[in-house]
């Protein structure tokens, strides 16, 4: 049985393992769940996730929501390679201290950015007060300048070591958050821009097939800033 992977390409994770299951040449059914829309509210969806929320895998079954789990489970089961997460204990911890980090470290920041200053607008009409934005962009520029400083100038050349892992790919996608609302890290931080575009390379053509949705809000958002 095909391995189906609920995502909507918006959503930060959604990507990730977009991208991660592309890369592992892994075989899977994609299934399109529209934030937008509501999809992941209604009860067909409901029934798959009680927790209405992307990404979500059905393995032969088994459903599973919450990306650092399903990336967890699918090294587990062999459908990702160990480079990019790898099994040798000490490896695998510095990629899990990176994920255990990252959910308050960096994409609570990023994402909260990109929710008050392009998603709270488009659903109420209304702009958010520039103190409020101000505050959130504050809080998110410090949260880069920690990610610069504690795991990108660590002495490797990728935030676990000196191979690329799946720790580099989420933050990379977190990343996009942000400069789909206006803010571009790699015009503000020049270690995150060298390491970023190693990510990218790496990851493609999968990086930018995922990204072809976020690319385009950024553009879109360019263009409205300017008029």
């Amino acid at each position: 049985m095909v391995l189906k992977l609920y995502i909507d390409f918006l959503s930060q994770p959604s990507r990730a393992l977009y991208i991660l299951l592309k890369t592992a040449k892994c075989d899977f059914e994609k299934k399109l769940v529209d934030l937008r829309k509501g999809a992941h509210f209604t009860d067909e969806f409901t029934a798959i996730n009680r927790f209405q929320k992307v990404p979500v895998i059905d393995h032969n079954g088994f459903i599973l929501t919450e990306s650092v789990a399903i990336i967890k489970y699918l090294s587990r089961e062999n459908l990702i390679p160990d480079s990019l997460f790898p099994k040798e204990s000490k490896s695998q911890a510095r990629v899990d201290e990176f994920l255990e980090w990252q959910h308050l470290g960096l994409r609570a920041y990023c994402a909260m950015y990109f929710i008050v200053k392009v998603v709270n607008p488009k659903f109420t009409g209304k702009s958010p007060r520039a103190e409020t934005l101000m505050g959130f962009e504050k809080r998110m520029i410090s949260s880069l300048e920690t990610f610069e400083k504690h795991w990108l100038q660590n002495g490797t050349e990728y935030i676990a070591g000196d191979s690329i892992t799946v720790a580099d790919l989420l933050a990379a996608c977190e990343l996009e958050q942000p400069r789909a609302a206006g803010y571009d890290p790699a015009e503000n931080f020049k270690d995150i821009s060298t390491w970023w575009k190693k990510v990218r390379t790496h990851f493609n053509p999968y990086y930018d097939e995922a990204h072809v949705v976020i690319n385009n809000l950024t553009q879109k958002n360019k263009l409205a800033a300017k008029l």
